[in-house]
């Protein structure tokens, strides 16, 4: 009798169910989901198959009701529809499934809609409760978007107006989500090298920043390889740029997984690498990790069919002994690389300039990691 009952609204809503998802989606209107950059700013749009895809929960103590939003939503297009009954389940339900809207009844024994958005805003992450209140009291809806609703849909309920209400929240919930989204990437691109995924000079300035301020502090030491590929180009002109690529990102796998989690790894460009060693004890410390990260780097690769082998070559500077600045440190790192390179390559040397001398040579206004070092007509003579 109540499926029957049920099975009847639904075909008087059918007229209105077409009429009104035409409505929403115009003919010849369908959006393209994500976002395209339109006079150099990002326009973020939500695509019709999105907004029908978008996952729903309708919370209700009563049956009726819940298969009658489950009918019309699912009538309307609507395919990811959960329900439950139990106003205490809703939090679980969202912490696993992430619903992008949550219709709410409001008044339900036990917990009421009031306490399931308390509980809901404990668990929100980025402050958006994704709820739409569901009520047959006018005076509960001021209440509900106070403690957080988004919107209402009123008892008894009115097919158009909720079909609208579901449709535009769905809207604006994935427009929020691709809107966070873009600016992860956008915050990603400006701090990670976009080939590599590892930190950029940017980032690698902070870090520095951070590690000196960390050493200064404790009275301790940190150091920076520097680490330059030994015969990249030939890679490049006898296997192509794409096949590079794919070197450059399985050897920064390779840098990652050398050393420790609180350790940095940069690329400056081109073949050359960075590595900032938060704390070591001393140039021991410093050179095995340096040596480590040799005999990582020259195992063998398999790209594109070919074994590919290459080695790198790493120059050390430890702080304070080889400078107290970054731009003195990775000036120091840098020369270290040089005398690596004129040993042979496929090995490191530690620095030999002391602060002070390395201090002497250093050029105060200049940022080691924001501006290219400078080569000595000598150091061009040995090829990288």
């Amino acid at each position: 009798m109540q499926d029957e009952r049920i099975r009847g609204a639904a075909r008087t809503f059918g007229d209105a169910i077409r009429q009104t998802r035409a409505d929403l989606l115009p003919q010849g209107r369908q959006p393209l989901s994500g976002y395209r950059v339109g006079h150099g700013a990002a326009i973020l749009m939500i695509g019709s198959s999105d907004i029908f895809n978008g996952k729903v929960l309708i919370v209700d103590d009563h049956e009726t009701d819940v298969l009658l939003l489950e009918g019309m939503l699912r009538g309307a297009g609507y395919v990811s529809i959960t329900s439950t009954m139990d106003p205490v389940e809703v939090c679980e339900l969202h912490r696993k499934n992430h619903y992008d809207l949550i219709l709410l009844d409001l008044q339900m024994p036990g917990m009421d809609g009031f306490q399931v958005m308390e509980s809901l805003k404990e668990n929100e992450s980025d402050d958006y409760l994704p709820v739409l209140a569901v009520t047959a009291q006018p005076a509960h809806k001021l209440r509900a978007l106070q403690v957080g609703a988004k919107d209402f849909v009123s008892k008894p309920f009115d097919l158009a107006e909720v079909l609208m209400r579901v449709h535009n929240m769905l809207e604006v919930r994935l427009l929020h989500e691709a809107a966070r989204n873009h600016g992860k990437m956008l915050e990603c691109l400006a701090l990670n090298d976009p080939l590599t995924g590892l930190a950029n000079r940017r980032l690698l300035t902070d870090r520095m920043s951070m590690a000196l301020v960390h050493a200064r502090r404790n009275k301790s030491a940190m150091a920076v390889v520097y680490l330059d590929l030994d015969g990249f180009k030939q890679i490049n002109d006898t296997l192509g740029h794409d096949a590079g690529d794919i070197l450059l990102k399985t050897v920064a796998g390779r840098l990652v997984a050398t050393v420790r989690e609180e350790d940095t790894v940069a690329r400056l460009g081109g073949d050359e690498f960075i590595v900032v060693l938060w704390h070591v004890s001393g140039n021991d410390v410093a050179a095995t990790v340096a040596s480590k990260v040799i005999e990582a780097v020259s195992q063998p690769y398999e790209i594109e069919g070919h074994t590919v082998s290459i080695t790198i070559s790493a120059g050390v500077g430890v702080y304070p002994v080889h400078g107290e600045d970054a731009d003195t440190l990775m000036k120091s790192a840098d020369l270290a690389l040089y005398e690596a390179k004129r040993a042979g390559k496929n090995v490191f040397r530690i620095s030999e300039r002391t602060g002070a001398s390395a201090a002497a040579h250093s050029q105060p206004d200049t940022l080691a990691l924001r501006t290219p070092l400078p080569d000595t007509s000598e150091k061009m003579k040995v090829a990288r």
